[in-house]
């Protein structure tokens, strides 16, 4: 790279990088962030442990993009110096290193520019995901949890903390659904745009005569939103299903019932609970 080439390389994400600043409002970062370190400093904080779940775990998110904020600042003034240092070596041999912390520098911008396109009212927060086998047999079965073990380790590789909540396995192969809670900065924001149907059209390895399949699964992606004590449902708009936990191959994990459906006539939504345990 030239040194004009490099000049203008380095503007270009000196100018973005100020963007981003403008639209994460850093002095407003560090407000929130003094504010709730007083929150997190009262001496009866844990007397409400959801509060101080809360707060403790805003505190964490706002002091992570401070830093990243203020890391990034600095790396990027520092890169005119590294390839400078780099380029007076005779053997060059710090090109490489200087070209990788370039390339590390505008991935690390490339998501948070993507965080400052997310904006709704929901996107910073904390996400569910539900994912069912819909129409398609054992291969819808074996679909949902390839979708299930996609999106897991897409969440391991960006270390976003998964609980999985709920998982129904099918008889034969695969799951009938799922429910897991993914906790990250914007994680909502960045999993929602999974929410829908999902088709997959192959050579069924389940069928003996080896017939093109089509398949269908859902995935259902929900904001987790602080806990409100005025709702009122009445009991008439609710339906309750009560079965066993299911584990693979269909067994019944326990013999009295176990799992507990609750659906929501008026609305569609459904809220699962079972108990799940080991053979």
């Amino acid at each position: 790279m030239a040194a004009r080439e490099f000049d203008l390389e380095i503007a270009a994400i000196d100018a973005t990088l100020v963007s981003i600043e403008k639209v994460l409002d850093l002095p407003k970062l560090h407000k929130q962030s003094i504010e709730l370190e007083k929150q997190a400093g009262v001496p009866n904080l844990w007397d409400d442990p959801e509060s101080a779940q809360k707060i403790t775990s805003r505190l964490s998110r706002v002091q992570s993009e401070i830093t990243k904020l203020e890391s990034l600042r600095r790396r990027v003034e520092e890169l005119p110096i590294l390839f400078e240092l780099a380029a007076s070596e005779p053997d060059g041999s710090g090109m490489s290193d200087a070209f990788a912390e370039l390339d590390s520098v505008v991935k690390v911008i490339g998501e948070l520019e993507v965080q400052t396109l997310l904006n709704g009212e929901y996107d910073d927060r904390d996400a569910l995901i539900t994912i069912r086998s819909e129409a398609g047999g054992v291969e819808a079965a074996d679909w949902a949890e390839m979708i299930m073990r996609m999106y897991l380790r897409y969440c391991e590789r960006h270390n976003f903390n998964v609980d999985v909540l709920e998982t129904s396995y099918a008889e034969e192969a695969g799951i009938k659904s799922t429910t897991f809670k993914v906790s990250a900065p914007y994680a909502y924001g960045t999993l929602s745009v999974e929410q829908g149907t999902h088709r997959l059209v192959r050579i069924s390895p389940f069928d003996s005569q080896s017939r093109r399949h089509t398949s269908f699964c859902g995935v259902e992606v929900v904001p987790v939103v602080a806990q409100s004590d005025h709702i009122d449902i009445d009991e008439k708009e609710i339906r309750v299903d009560v079965y066993r936990s299911s584990g693979p191959g269909g067994q019944g994990v326990n013999t009295t019932d176990s799992a507990v459906r609750i659906t929501h006539m008026a609305t569609g939504i459904v809220v699962s609970c079972q108990n799940e345990r080991s053979q």
